[in-house]
C-alpha cells in the first residue's frame, strides 16, 4: 500500500512542502499571472488563512538566485518553459513578515521590528564576504545584522539598504516580498499608538518602495487594504488586488475541483458536501473558493476518525479584535440587518475600499457602520453574492462555519442583556423551577422580543432549534445554584436541556422544536411524547430528584409556546 502524502497543516514553507513528502495544491499559475500584469508595487489583500504567505515563500523560492528548479517540476508553471528560463533563480530576494511585530508599547514593536529585519539581513550573510561592496557599505550591513542600529533613520532605510548591497553584489535589481503588512498596524491600534506605527510603516515603505532604482517589483500581503495616503503615499504603478478583482482568483483558497481532488486522494469523497456546505462561498472575483485552513484542518479530522464532527478551525485559529466588538457596538438597523444575514438573505452595502484604523473613531454612526461593514467583508465574514456595482456590495454569510460564527455571537450578546435585566430574570428561573408554563412561555417571549431572531427563509430546521436552545441556555446557566447540562445522554437518548437542583432535589427536562409556520400546540406535544418514549427523565430519578418537570417549547421566529408537565 502506497503512504499517503501528509497534509500541510500549517505549513508556510514552500520548500518543505515539495521536499518533505507534503500534499500540494499546485498555485504556481499565480507566478506567470504576476509577471504578466504587475505593477512596480502590488498589493494582494486575502481574509487570513487563504494562503498568502504560501505564495509569497513559492514566489521568493523561483525568482531567488540558487533556487532549485527541480522543486516546481511537475507543477503548472513549468510548463511555460520561456518564461521559467527567463526568471526562474533569476533575482536577489529580500522576503520579511511582519505577523509579529507587535506589543503593548511602540518601543516592543519598534525592536521586534528591528529583529526581523536583522534576521533577513543574517540570511543574506555572504554580502559581508562581497568583494563588490565597499567597506562602509558592509559596516552597514553588519550593524544591521547585528541588530545594533544606532538612530531610527537606519531602520526607516533599512530594506532600502539591502536593495542596494544585493543590486550592487549580483548586478541585478531585487524583488521585495513583504507579508502581513497591516499587522503591526491592527495591533498599534489595539495598543495604543497607532499613529507612531503608521510613521514608522509609512518610512520604511517609503524609502524602499518609491523610486526606488535598485527595486524589480514588490509583492505585499494583508488582511485589509490600507489608505494609499496613509502609507503608500506617492507610490506610482501601485497595483492592488482585492477579492473583488476577477485576475488572481484562484490563486487564494481552495476552488471546488481542488477540494474534490484532495478528498479523493484520502479516500473522503463522500464528505465533499459536508465541506462545501462549512468552508465554501468565498466570492472572489467570479471564482467560488473555500478556506484552505479549514479544508485540511477538517480532512485531518476525518483521517483520524471518519465519524469526526465539522467544526469551526478558521475562527479558532486567531481572531480579529475589531469584528468581536461589532455587536456590541452596533446599531439596532444594524442588528436588524445581520438578522437578515443569518437568515440567508443579502444586504447591499457600500464599502469602503482604503481604510485607516482611525476610520473606526468615527463618532458619525453611519460612516461607522460603513468602516465596520467594509472590515467584514475584508476578513472574510461576509462575501459578495455577485459582481459589486460600483462601491455596493450585495453581501452574504459565505457558509455553515461563518454562520455558526455570528450565532455564537448574537447568543453571548443576549446572554448579557437578558441576565442584566436582574429581576425578570429571576422571575424566569423560578417560573422553570415551580413548572409554571405559562409564565416561562410569557418571559421567554420577552426575551425574544429584545433578542435578534432567525427567520424562517434560509436556515435549516435543526439548525433552527438550535438557535432558540442555546438562548434557553444562556438563561438557565447564569442561574450559579443549578447543575445545566445540553444534549446530557438520558434514557435511550439525548435530551436538549436537563436541569438539577440538587438543594431542593428537583429536575427539570427541556425539549425545543422549531415551530415551522407557527404550528406550537402540535411541537409542543411531540416534544413531550419525546421526552417519554426516550425515557428522558430516568437519569435525574437516579440521581434522586423527587420532582421533575417536563418542558416542551416550540419556537418560531421571535414567539414561543410552553407547555409544561409538572412533576
Amino acid at each position: 500500500m502506497i503512504e499517503k502524502k501528509k497534509l500541510p497543516i500549517g505549513e508556510e514553507f514552500f520548500r518543505n512542502i515539495r521536499t518533505k513528502g507534503f500534499y500540494y495544491v499546485d498555485k504556481t499559475e499565480f507566478i506567470g499571472e504576476l509577471l504578466r500584469t504587475r505593477g512596480s508595487v502590488n498589493l494582494f489583500t486575502r481574509p487570513r488563512r487563504f494562503g498568502k504567505s504560501l505564495n509569497l515563500d513559492m514566489l521568493k523560492t523561483f525568482f531567488e538566485i540558487g533556487t532549485d528548479a527541480e522543486l516546481f517540476d511537475g507543477l503548472k508553471i513549468a510548463e511555460e518553459k520561456e518564461l521559467c528560463e527567463q526568471h526562474m533563480g533569476k533575482y536577489p530576494v529580500i522576503s520579511i513578515s511582519l505577523k509579529d511585530v507587535g506589543g503593548e508599547d511602540f518601543q516592543s514593536a519598534y525592536e521586534m521590528l528591528c529583529t526581523v529585519v536583522s534576521e533577513e539581513a543574517a540570511r543574506l550573510d555572504f554580502l559581508m564576504e562581497s568583494e563588490r561592496l565597499m567597506q562602509y557599505d558592509k559596516a552597514k550591513f553588519e550593524r544591521l545584522v547585528e541588530n545594533q542600529l544606532e538612530k531610527p533613520s537606519e531602520l526607516h532605510n533599512s530594506l532600502k539598504l539591502l536593495t542596494r548591497l544585493l543590486r550592487k553584489h549580483y548586478g541585478t535589481s531585487v524583488i521585495v516580498l513583504i507579508d502581513e503588512y497591516d499587522v503591526p498596524l491592527d495591533k498599534a491600534y489595539q495598543n495604543g499608538y497607532y499613529s507612531q506605527m503608521v510613521n514608522l510603516i509609512r518610512s520604511i515603505f517609503s524609502q524602499v518602495l518609491k523610486t526606488n532604482e535598485n527595486l524589480e517589483f514588490a509583492v505585499v500581503s494583508g488582511c485589509l487594504q490600507i489608505a494609499k495616503e496613509s502609507i503608500f503615499t506617492g507610490l506610482n504603478n501601485f497595483k492592488v488586488r482585492t477579492v473583488s478583482d476577477v485576475r488572481f482568483a484562484d490563486c487564494f483558497g481552495f476552488t471546488d475541483w481542488e477540494v474534490n481532488d484532495l478528498l479523493d486522494y484520502y479516500n473522503l469523497g463522500d464528505k465533499f458536501e459536508l465541506f462545501k456546505e462549512w468552508y465554501d462561498g468565498y466570492r472572489f472575483g467570479n471564482t467560488h473558493v473555500y478556506c484552505p485552513w479549514d479544508v485540511l484542518n477538517q480532512c485531518d479530522k476525518f483521517l483520524e476518525s471518519r465519524s469526526a464532527r465539522m467544526e469551526p478551525h478558521w475562527e479558532n485559529s486567531s481572531s480579529n479584535s475589531i469584528v468581536k466588538d461589532i455587536l456590541e457596538h452596533s446599531s439596532e438597523t444594524t442588528r436588524v440587518e445581520i438578522e437578515a444575514l443569518i437568515s440567508g438573505e443579502c444586504v447591499e452595502k457600500p464599502l469602503i475600499s482604503g481604510l485607516t484604523y482611525i476610520d473606526f473613531d468615527n463618532r458619525e454612526l453611519q460612516k461607522r457602520q460603513m468602516y465596520l461593514w467594509s472590515v467584514l467583508f475584508a476578513t472574510g465574514y461576509l462575501t459578495d453574492l455577485a459582481a459589486p456595482v460600483g462601491k455596493v456590495h450585495r453581501l452574504v454569510i459565505p457558509n455553515r462555519e461563518i454562520l455558526e460564527i455570528y450565532k455564537d455571537r448574537i447568543l453571548s450578546w443576549f446572554e448579557t442583556k437578558t441576565v442584566s435585566n436582574t429581576e425578570r430574570w429571576q422571575k424566569f428561573c423560578t417560573a422553570v423551577k415551580e413548572g409554571e408554563g405559562e409564565t416561562v412561555q410569557l418571559l421567554f417571549n420577552s426575551f425574544m422580543a429584545d433578542s435578534i431572531s432567525i427567520r424562517d427563509t434560509y436556515i435549516r430546521k435543526e439548525m433552527q432549534e438550535n438557535f432558540y436552545h442555546g438562548m434557553l441556555l444562556g438563561l438557565m446557566r447564569a442561574e450559579e445554584n443549578w447543575i445545566v447540562k445540553s444534549n446530557a445522554e438520558s434514557g435511550v437518548g439525548y435530551t436538549d436541556i436537563m436541569i438539577r437542583i440538587p438543594s431542593e432535589k428537583i429536575g427539570c427536562i427541556i425539549e425545543v422544536k422549531y415551530a415551522e409556520n407557527g404550528v406550537f400546540e402540535a411541537v409542543c406535544n411531540k416534544a413531550l411524547k419525546q421526552i417519554e418514549d426516550e425515557e428522558y427523565l430516568k437519569a435525574l430519578q437516579q440521581e434522586g430528584m423527587q420532582t421533575i418537570h417536563k418542558f416542551g417549547i416550540g419556537c418560531y421566529k421571535k414567539s414561543c409556546k410552553v407547555i409544561c408537565q409538572k412533576g
